[in-house]
């Protein structure tokens, strides 16, 4: 199956390498290229990609806004979106997270990263990894107290099983990886993380490691 992929960066360079370096793999197609978070949505509708790479910092709407009204609720089979990021975009992470990005990509990354959040967000998984991910996620882990109280309910609402299958995935971990530290298989990993996301109402993977940053559940390692 082709993963058909829009590239949203108001860099024109930054297009077309990721379109050349995308342009190489067989399993994936460019369809859309858009300079601004405003084309992006429209194109978007358009072309109905699989997947969608966003910028942050755009003109006339910004990446964090087009990925609102990309996966807005009740938007049928919305694309799923990594997120276009720099170290220095830390603030901006949060809002990402809980607006349902899929994955983080640090524009320097190379070509091999890149083609494999591509792959990860399509697949229905996220890039969570020690090496990017967990670096933006661990400013989550300074949350007040009072807050951590708040998520106590839904803490004790897991299983300790479901609580070391979250710990995994916020070290970046995927299913392959879970299913052989956990001694279980890739079936039974998926099926605990469908229950995780219906108790803690998230969206995907990535909401479940910002939950679990957030709420302490992972130390400063």
């Amino acid at each position: 199956m082709t993963i058909r992929v829009l590239i949203a960066d108001d860099q024109a360079m930054v297009r077309a390498g990721f379109a050349m370096i995308l342009a190489a793999e067989d399993d994936i197609e460019v369809v859309a290229e858009a300079g601004d978070g405003l084309q992006a949505v429209e194109l978007a509708g358009r072309h109905r990609p699989d997947v969608v790479l966003m910028d942050i910092r755009m003109p006339r709407l910004d990446g964090l806004e087009a990925l609102r009204r990309l996966t807005r609720p009740g938007t049928v089979a919305p694309p799923k979106v990594v997120v276009v990021t720099t170290f220095d975009d830390d603030e901006y992470v949060h809002r990402a997270l809980h607006d349902g990005a899929c994955g983080f990509l640090i524009k320097d990354s190379g070509p091999a990263l890149l083609v494999e959040a591509i792959r990860a967000a399509a697949s229905g998984e996220a890039l969570v990894s020690p090496s990017i991910t967990v670096r933006l996620l661990r400013q989550l882990n300074s949350t007040a107290t009072t807050r951590r109280r708040a998520q106590g309910a839904v803490h004790s609402a897991l299983s300790a099983r479901e609580l070391d299958l979250v710990r995994l995935v916020a070290r970046g971990l995927t299913n392959a990886e879970i299913a052989a530290e956990l001694s279980i298989s890739v079936g039974t990993v998926k099926t605990h993380l469908g229950n995780v996301q219906s108790k803690l109402a998230a969206r995907n993977r990535v909401e479940i490691a910002a939950w679990a940053w957030e709420s302490g559940l992972v130390d400063r390692k």
